[in-house]
Formats: C-alpha cells, structure tokens, sequence
C-alpha cells in the first residue's frame, strides 16, 4: 500500500503543479490572507485540482489543504495539501516553488511527494519503498564537515524568534555556504545531495508533511527544533546523516533526553 500511496501523491502533486504553472509568470491579482500571506488564483485552482481528484479517487479520507481548509476531519486517513509552497516566489516569477503531497494516518506520514514544475523536477518517498528523484534513486550526500557544507533557509530574518535567528547565525558563520534558496526547494536540495541542511522557524503541516519521508528515505534526518522526527512540530531542520548531530548541537532548543 505505501508504494501505492506514494505513486498516487506524486501524480496528484503533478496534476495540481501542472494547473499551478499555467498560471506562472501571468499577470495575476494577488490577495492577502488573514496572516498577511499572499494568495491567487492559480493557488485556489491547483488545491482545487487536487480535491476533486481525492474525492474521486479516495473518497473515504480527509483532506486538509492550505487554502480550503479540512473536511471529515474524523477520517482514518487524511490528504496534506499545498498548491503551490512559495507563493511569494511564485507571483514574482522565480521558479523555486513546489506543489506539495502528503498522505497521513495522525501523525505518521504515510507517503510524500513535492514537485516543482517550473524547474523539471519531481521528489517522492513512502517509508521503506525509498526517495525517488525524476525516477531515480537519489540520497542525501556524505558531507561530514560544516566548513564544506552548504547550509539553507527560507528567510534569514527568522523574524519571529530572535533566540533561533541567534542559533542560525552562529550555525551559519562555521558553514562553507549560506543561501536562502528557501521554501520547499531547499529540501528538495537537501534529499538529492545538494545541500546540507535546510532550516525553517515556521511551518504550516502542509508545509512540512510531505518532506518527512523524503529526507528520510533519502538517507537523511528531519526533525523540529526540539529534536522530534515530526511534521507537526511548527518548525523544522532537515539534514544529511553526518551532520545531523552537528548541527542540531547549534540549533536545539531543548536537546532531546538520550538517557
């Protein structure tokens, strides 16, 4: 079933990725949520792409999707969706977005699948069935020095907790390379072994659902900041395996209990 789930998020991703990107470097008229977040139409069409197909294809399980919402909240199973994950990115015509696919029994995620329509790439993953790269198998790399490593995040600023922003720099000035190619992208990056570390200080489940499994089964570790192996902590830090440890010792808030 997991291989089953992980085909049918990563043609779900693309359907809706596909609606996504018929409306990129359009002159679209972007809104504001409720959060200050921009939002357009082509963010509404793609979560709505995808709904219609669960419904047809998985009728009995929840959604949840970042512009709609949830519905049968109570379901066994449930849907994570974002249409389109760097919608700032997107309305300004840079190709760094993606369409994210999750599929979760609670907590544990089931199956995950990103894809990025603009640039030609596509990620999924299922717990033991492996990550899968445009096809092919793809790992985290084997960097196991910071000074050669190159360390991501969406927004520098880390606005919302000057104690992370703190724990990032610092993580920061001991790396080879520093960039914000953020959002999504940057875990792409991090499961194909282009990166070393991603770094986000908030996020949404639909945010972060789907890469759970990608980086893990691309051989490397994702957590929240306080060392959890979750998508639902509101933040996150994924890693290849040899600098997992390195680099949480920067960034924890509460190093987890190993006694």
């Amino acid at each position: 079933m997991s291989d089953e789930l992980m085909q049918a998020a990563l043609e779900l991703a693309q359907r809706a990725g596909a609606v996504a990107l018929s409306h990129f470097q359009k002159n679209l008229a972007i809104e504001r949520k409720q959060d200050g977040t921009p939002v357009t139409r082509a963010d509404r069409e793609a979560e709505w792409t995808a709904r219609e197909w669960l419904e047809g294809r998985f009728p009995n399980d929840g959604i949840l999707g970042e512009e709609f919402g949830a519905v049968r909240e109570g379901a066994r199973r449930r849907w994570i969706l974002d249409p389109i994950d760097g919608t700032k990115t997107f309305v300004r015509g840079v190709p760094l977005w993606g369409t994210l696919v999750a599929v979760a029994e609670g907590e544990r995620i089931l199956a995950g699948a990103a894809h990025f329509p603009a640039v030609g790439e596509t990620v999924g993953a299922a717990p033991g069935q492996g990550c899968w790269w445009n096809g092919v198998r793809c790992r985290v790399s084997g960097i196991s020095r910071l000074g050669e490593a190159a360390i991501l995040a969406t927004d520098e600023r880390f606005a919302s907790d000057p104690g992370k922003l703190k724990r990032w720099r610092s993580l920061a000035s001991h790396a080879a390379l520093t960039r914000s190619w953020g959002d999504c992208y940057g875990y792409l990056l991090v499961a194909t072994g282009r990166a070393e570390a991603m770094v986000d200080d908030v996020l949404s489940p639909w945010d972060a659902a789907a890469f759970l499994p990608i980086i893990q089964e691309a051989g490397g570790i994702f957590t929240d900041w306080r060392g959890n192996s979750t998508a639902f902590g509101g933040d996150a830090i994924a890693t290849n395996a040899e600098l997992s440890v390195e680099i949480r010792r920067f960034l924890l808030i509460d190093l987890p209990n190993t006694g």
